[in-house]
């Protein structure tokens, strides 16, 4: 069953268009991601999905409701995170559970048990203010509020930007668990790591859709051999690379340079070779396995280039 139907959605804010008619489709109890960097659109759709902000054009419905002429009844069926902490900073922990339990019109121990695997780690702060909690303790908060009425769906706004590795980990175990309550979850990130925790994503920039699938059929389509190209000058490096004749790609990841070529086949030897002939002294070269990432910039350049 369908949860969330997104059909030729658009959006703009003058003149600038933040959503430019996408398209897609969330099952029932599916852990869906929104992956891309800041300003993709990611803030507007969930915004749009939550009754929050009205589209331009297109439809779209949540738990087969209308997000226009059915928002009452959605608001009370959905959780909602959004990218920035928006809880009050000047009540406690306690007292911001207890409120939004009471928005919703139940309590903090009817619904309890859902929270309860995420709440724990709060229990010891319950008294302290929330705007003293620290950035993965605001996170957990967030998230116990967004869940305390037992929303069908739930809707996360780039809930890890901004908080260590370890609670980033921590909160996609959390994801995985409420997954099992069946409850659906849209997700969004601009972290390309966090795309294989999802069952499906959408990889979205400047308002466009550029792919969606399982991560692993997305990466699957990387129809290139990849290389990994590193030097001790990497600015030169990518100098030399990008003046090679047969040259389709270069982008710099961390210590390493990603090269494709336009040839259907290149040995490491012949790589090597064009390296040291143009002055870079003792480079590395891998052919590497393609990641989301990877996938994501080659879309990038295929749809600048088709454009």
């Amino acid at each position: 069953m369908k949860q969330i139907k997104v059909q030729n959605i658009e959006k703009s804010y003058g003149k600038v268009e933040a959503i430019k008619g996408i398209s897609f489709e969330v099952q029932e109890g599916e852990l869906f991601g929104l992956i891309g960097p800041d300003g993709a659109g990611k803030t507007t759709i969930f915004r749009i999905l939550t009754t929050l902000l009205k589209p331009d054009a297109g439809i779209a419905t949540v738990l087969g409701l209308d997000i226009v002429s059915d928002y009452k009844k959605i608001r009370p069926m959905v959780g909602y995170m959004p990218g920035r902490f928006s809880l009050y900073q000047d009540l406690s922990v306690e007292e911001n559970l207890s409120f939004f339990a009471s928005v919703f019109g139940t309590t903090v121990d009817a619904n309890y048990d859902l929270i309860k695997p995420i709440f724990k780690q709060l229990e010891p702060y319950k008294d302290r203010l929330a705007g003293a909690l620290s950035g993965g303790m605001k996170q957990k908060l967030a998230l116990s509020c967004a869940l305390i009425h037992k929303p069908k769906v739930l809707f996360l706004d780039e809930p890890t930007t901004g908080v260590d590795a370890v609670s980033r980990k921590e909160f996609w175990q959390m994801l995985h668990r409420l997954k099992e309550e069946n409850i659906t979850i849209l997700v969004s990130t601009p972290y390309m790591d966090e795309a294989e925790q999802c069952d499906r994503i959408a990889l979205i920039q400047e308002g466009n859709i550029l792919s969606i699938d399982t991560p692993e059929k997305i990466t699957e389509r990387f129809d290139k051999e990849l290389w990994a190209v590193a030097s001790a000058n990497k600015y030169r490096l990518i100098q030399v690379l990008r003046e090679y004749e047969y040259v389709e790609s270069v982008q710099p990841f961390g210590q390493y340079v990603h090269y494709t070529d336009q040839r259907k086949d290149i040995s490491s030897k012949e790589l090597m070779k064009y390296l040291q002939a143009n002055g870079i002294e003792n480079p590395e070269v891998k052919k590497i396995t393609p990641d989301i990432e990877d996938m994501f910039m080659r879309l990038m350049e295929q749809e600048v280039t088709d454009g």
